[in-house]
């Protein structure tokens, strides 16, 4: 006869905290904020060649990442974490509309504050206590909202700016995937040879002086612009 089962159990860490399995939440692809809608110009680029293979594609969301609304979206998450976690809400509105207020293109602004405003609305029904029940603004940056929340759900600033990156980085080698430049395992390549540059681009908004906010992707700018009357498309950015 078969020996007695044994029931298993599990038992959570006593000090767990729930940032970390709020922040891998709220990063998920099955989180409904339709980031796999845009691919931040990249479209235009592949169907105008600039970016055809695995090198190419890595070379783009790199300078997106360290120098383009990667660098942008970091200096604004700062901003936005801070200002939260000193409950400045005067601070956490500036940083707000930094973020709005600085997209080259109409698609880059929408692609930012769509998807802010499905994380806030998603926030707010599924974890209620994680957001600023007195911050309503009227549009919503996705990089503010997010390094807001990750304040108040006491997810440590480097955390969630690793975080966030790694995403941005992840959403772009997707959209490659879709458009036909690399498959899957060229894919991971990517995101593992990625791997310093987000680190490095975390450190580097760190230390980073207010003065020092901005851009420089002008060839990521122009693509934008080019998607935004390119005739056939996949997404929306």
């Amino acid at each position: 006869m078969p020996g007695p089962r044994m029931a298993m159990t599990m038992t959570a860490e006593p000090n767990a905290s729930p940032g970390l399995y709020r922040l891998l939440a709220w990063l998920s692809p099955n989180f409904p904020i339709g980031a796999f809608s845009y691919s931040h110009g990249l479209e235009a680029a592949s169907a105008g060649g600039a970016v055809c293979d695995t090198p190419s594609l890595q070379t783009w969301i790199a300078a997106l990442v360290a120098q383009g609304s990667g660098r942008i979206d970091a200096d604004i998450l700062i901003a936005a974490y801070r200002a939260a976690k000193g409950g400045q809400l005067a601070a956490l509105d500036v940083a707000n509309r930094h973020g709005l207020a600085f997209r080259s293109t109409t698609e880059l602004a929408l692609q930012s504050t769509q998807q802010g405003d499905a994380f806030l609305a998603t926030c707010r029904a599924a974890w209620p206590e994680a957001f600023i029940a007195e911050w309503s603004p009227d549009a919503v940056c996705h990089s503010a909202v997010f390094g807001a929340v990750a304040a108040r759900a006491g997810i440590a600033l480097a955390d969630a700016l690793i975080g966030y990156l790694q995403n941005f980085a992840a959403n772009l080698v997707s959209a490659g995937l879709r458009l036909g430049i690399i498959g899957q395992t060229d894919g991971q390549r990517i995101l593992a040879a990625l791997e310093p540059v987000v680190g490095g681009a975390a450190t580097a908004a760190l230390t980073r002086e207010p003065a020092d906010f901005g851009a420089a992707t002008f060839a990521a700018d122009l693509a934008s612009m080019a998607h935004e009357s390119q005739y056939m498309r996949l997404f929306r950015s």
